[in-house]
């Protein structure tokens, strides 16, 4: 591997938010890398040098609202055409046309509707963890109130501003550890204990968190970056995402069961929640994802799922990268 291909470079960008942190390395064809919640760019440390050495330009953001982005006060403006008018500005002041765009988590979903919306910007879309579902049925707030029964889904938690951050910013630290845990192969709780997804009446979220171990791909050191820069910015940019749902529904609307068009790619847990949750998404993907290349479910994977499985995310990613048209 060439010194170019293995150094790594931190920069600020101008945005829509403000700035956008980001690291790149490599050169090459640029791939934009879009992490979920509630992590940063940090999550994309395996596939970085890994792309690189394939001969791209790979760019992993702190999307707004976390790491060294610029966070805005207003819960509004972490709305979903915000976030990908983000990640155009980025492909712009990277002295670029078009980008590969893949995300993580929330990251897949703004990686599809970066896609999705800016096709002028964004010439193909992988997704990990979380499936493609285009905009349509009812509001997102109704339908998430209606789960659980007398319990509450972790999405309607997180609605209320300040809720949730005095249940996580108190002890960052011990808060991720459990939450990443919890949707982690080798230390999800079992198939009969409660679920993680949901807080009972008066309770809190970490209370089904599994406590005693950190998940095999998460380092001490791990850890402490996570948690390091979640302490300095607190939790509500990042929780924002969720509270513009029902805002993202009435905004896409002239998207409206729209397919994505441009060559495509998911790869899923067998363990992780979405990719049962949302099965009849994966089913539909002939006529949602037209362009769709390869779509894989890794068995005994959890929801982190390039770092639970970062040798096998860099082969799917970097052979898909391989296909597509220059």
């Amino acid at each position: 591997m060439s010194q170019q291909a293995t150094a790594v470079t931190h920069r600020l960008v101008s945005s829509p938010a403000g700035r956008i942190h980001l690291v790149e390395q490599g050169t090459g064809p640029l791939v934009l890398l879009v992490h979920g919640f509630p992590e940063s760019w940090y999550s994309w440390r395996h596939q970085l040098p890994a792309l690189a050495a394939a001969g791209y330009r790979a760019a992993a953001i702190d999307v707004r609202g976390y790491g060294r982005s610029s966070r805005p006060g207003d819960t509004e403006a972490y709305r979903m055409l915000e976030l990908v008018e983000d990640n155009a500005a980025v492909v712009r002041a990277l002295g670029e046309q078009s980008a590969v765009i893949v995300g993580h988590d929330w990251g897949s979903a703004i990686a599809a509707n970066s896609a999705l919306v800016r096709p002028d910007v964004f010439r193909a879309v992988g997704m990990l963890g979380v499936p493609y579902a285009p905009r349509g049925g009812p509001r997102p707030g109704e339908v998430f109130g209606q789960l659980g029964g007398d319990e509450e889904f972790y999405v309607s938690y997180f609605q209320e501003p300040g809720r949730a951050e005095a249940e996580i910013e108190p002890d960052v630290r011990g808060w991720l550890a459990g939450f990443y845990a919890a949707l982690s192969a080798d230390t999800m709780p079992a198939p009969d204990a409660p679920g993680p997804y949901f807080v009972s009446q008066g309770g809190r979220l970490r209370d089904r968190f599994p406590t005693g171990r950190l998940p095999a791909w998460l380092s001490e050191d791990d850890l402490d970056v996570y948690s390091g820069e979640f302490e300095r910015t607190g939790v509500s940019g990042a929780l924002n995402r969720y509270r513009n749902m029902d805002r993202d529904w009435e905004d896409l609307a002239g998207f409206d069961g729209a397919p994505i068009t441009q060559p495509s790619l998911f790869i899923g847990g067998g363990l992780d929640a979405s990719t049962t949750w949302m099965a009849d998404a994966i089913k539909a993907y002939p006529t949602t994802l037209p362009g769709l290349v390869s779509s894989r479910i890794l068995d005994g994977c959890g929801h982190w799922i390039q770092q639970e499985r970062p040798a096998e995310i860099n082969r799917l990613l970097t052979d898909w990268l391989a296909s597509l048209p220059a």
